[in-house]
């Protein structure tokens, strides 16, 4: 069989209505493109606000002025994920009527507080950029709390949804009907916490190294000065909490899999049979319901899914075939994520001891490649661990409830729709770029007040001030 019968095959093939695969293509698509952003909107202001109060606190004009070169970035980010959010809330309805149809009345609420928490964040960030020269210092400072939280709330809303699916509750099956909702309940999960806090977390990783990435490839390039100092360390300084914290909460969370999701934790360890005690296996790949190419590490695949050295892992054979989910995906995105994050924080460590032990590695070209390296490795680890997560829990959308291949939309049209949304994509990333560019390059220009829609212009106590 050649190329163009494989591609053809795969792409008419389906287990389920006709609507499945370009549902699931431009799911993946849409939620991979916009959680990086969301990641933005949780880790940036926080950021942004401790360089903006150092400003304050110490007469810093570096300072001062990085928060607002990152204000400015965070605006076009703002505008950006507000079009790809648009088009997920349209995407919830379109690609799964089985899910919101059925299951609308439970999951509404975290969905009305996450759109609430959109125009919050919009309101301060608007208050913030404009507020330049225009408020007094301590309280133009104070609108990034709200801005911040807002975007927390927001993104703990949509991981509540993606938890529930994971760990259904709030409501009743009556014959088929659902019956009984308690949104609350449905909303506040029992794994909505470790998961949201996993996501936290990821957000700062994310956000801390590709920031500090793009200051450590100006460094690169000779620009060693107290701007691109104090950009590097701030972010680098949350991203090194964010990777020494994710494993001990990853592992915290793992270990709920076993009992709540046996066949997600057989597919994570590429366990075949139930195994007591389990091996650590590195890599290997399922060939025809056989192993291979996979390294054993005895008894670590037990303490890392179960806090014990000899307690069982549970094995594809004890899951009925038609509930296993696709292991050589699940597996491999899962040893990315925990490989990446392991990586990353070994890295941090070494920067850190060295630094305590005086020695400064950003003046070491090496260092600084693999620090530019790191950013586009955490969204790589964070984008594997969505991947493990929902490939994982297939065949199931909503655990044990309803199957995906029921959620999905019957219309054949939705590759029309993936079409679309895929020019949409391309095109939002390539505006970024170019205007990220252009900002960057009038900055190192010397301008520092782009005009709007970046933020404002000179406001007028400014303008006096340069008469």
């Amino acid at each position: 069989m050649d190329f163009v019968e494989v591609a053809t095959h795969v792409l008419t093939s389906s287990d389920g209505p006709s609507g499945l695969l370009p549902a699931r293509q431009q799911m993946a698509l849409s939620l991979g493109w916009h959680i990086v952003l969301a990641c933005f909107g949780v880790a940036f202001p926080t950021m942004i606000y401790v360089v903006h109060r150092r400003g304050i606190v110490r007469d810093d004009a570096v300072a001062l002025a990085l928060a607002k070169r990152w204000a400015k970035v965070s605006a076009v980010l703002f505008a950006i994920g507000a079009v790809s959010g648009t088009v997920l809330s349209f995407e919830m309805g379109l690609l799964w009527p089985g899910l919101m149809g059925r299951f609308g009345d439970v999951l509404g609420l975290p969905f009305a507080f996450e759109g609430l928490s959109f125009f919050v964040e919009a309101i301060f960030l608007g208050i913030y950029l404009y507020g330049w020269g225009r408020m007094p210092a301590r309280r133009h400072l104070a609108m990034l709390i709200p801005m911040g939280v807002a975007g927390v709330v927001g993104t703990f809303c949509v991981v509540a949804v993606n938890a529930w699916m994971n760990n259904p509750t709030g409501f009743r099956l009556v014959e088929g009907e659902v019956t009984d909702v308690n949104p609350w309940r449905a909303m506040f999960n029992d794994g909505v916490w470790l998961q949201f806090a996993h996501m936290w977390v990821a957000a700062f990783m994310v956000v801390g190294f590709v920031v500090a990435g793009v200051y450590a490839a100006g460094m690169l390039r000779g620009r060693v000065d107290a701007h691109h100092r104090l950009g590097f360390t701030v972010p680098f300084a949350f991203a090194t909490v964010a990777a020494l914290v994710q494993p001990f909460i990853g592992h915290v969370l793992g270990l709920r899999i076993a009992t709540t999701q046996p066949s997600k934790l057989a597919a994570f360890e590429l366990a075949t049979t139930t195994e007591q005690p389990a091996p650590l296996r590195l890599g290997g790949i399922l060939v025809d319901g056989q192993v291979r190419g996979a390294i054993d590490i005895p008894r670590i695949g037990s303490l890392i899914a179960r806090n014990s050295f000899d307690e069982p892992v549970p094995g594809l054979d004890s899951i009925p075939p038609g509930d296993r989910p696709p292991v050589n995906i699940t597996h491999l995105a899962f040893q990315s994520m925990v490989g990446i994050g392991t990586l990353l924080a070994a890295a941090v460590a070494v920067y850190w001891i060295a630094r305590w032990r005086r020695r400064d590695l950003t003046g070491h070209r090496w260092f600084l490649r693999g620090a530019v390296v790191a950013g586009p490795l955490a969204v790589l680890a964070m984008e594997s661990g969505w991947i493990a997560t929902e490939v994982g829990r297939q065949p199931w959308t909503v655990w044990q409830v309803l199957r995906t291949t029921d959620a999905a939309s019957e219309s054949a049209g939705l590759w029309w729709s993936y079409a679309g949304a895929v020019v949409v994509y391309v095109g939002m990333t390539i505006g970024a770029v170019v205007v990220l560019r252009s900002m960057a390059r009038r900055w190192r220009a010397g301008e520092e007040d782009l005009p709007s829609p970046y933020g404002p212009g000179d406001s007028p106590v400014d303008q006096a001030r340069s008469r």
